[in-house]
């Protein structure tokens, strides 16, 4: 197994009713298992600059019976780009989108902006280039750089999870 993102939340430890960002939502995987975590008094943000993302994340909460998930197009490279008010999410989940991101540094400001005074990030990306699947070798993006980067921003680290074979985890608080 590559990444599960059921498993992953799971040890992220999401409680009913929190709201959730999941910036670079992608296909939606994290933002559908946050959302039965959080379950109906919750919220789950999904940010993607890919508008047929979106799209397809509104089609599958519409079938899948998920009314608590918002999906949001964003710009998540700049500061005020997720269009989320400052301080107003509980937790931000950031999986498989760090080695797409350019400009790292206003993307750790962005993520710090809209979380709420202790407010957690779950990190889970690429620790390495495999088979042809996932970033290339000259785009893995480290987890002690990860680390790095999110302390840099002022995060104070918690813990690695168990995030896969071929991914690292790591969860970092306000």
């Amino acid at each position: 197994m590559f990444s599960d993102p059921k498993k992953n939340i799971e040890q992220f430890g999401l409680q009913s009713g929190s709201v959730v960002a999941d910036i670079g939502s992608g296909a939606g995987f994290y933002t559908f298992a946050a959302a039965r975590a959080v379950g109906r008094l919750g919220r789950v943000y999904a940010i993607d600059v890919l508008k047929e993302m979106l799209q397809k994340i509104k089609n599958e909460a519409e079938r899948s019976g998920l009314g608590n998930i918002e999906a949001l197009w964003g710009n998540i490279e700049k500061i005020g780009g997720s269009r989320l008010s400052d301080a107003s999410v509980d937790a931000a989940l950031v999986c498989d989108t760090l080695f797409q991101i350019v400009n790292k540094g206003a993307f750790s400001l962005e993520v710090k902006r809209i979380l709420k005074p202790l407010g957690r990030v779950l990190i889970v990306d690429w620790s390495e280039s495999f088979g042809g699947i996932g970033p290339q070798p000259e785009h893995v993006f480290a987890s002690d750089v990860a680390r790095s980067l999110f302390e840099k921003a002022g995060f104070k680290f918690e813990r690695e999870i168990s995030a896969g074979t071929h991914h690292y985890g790591l969860i970092f608080r306000k």
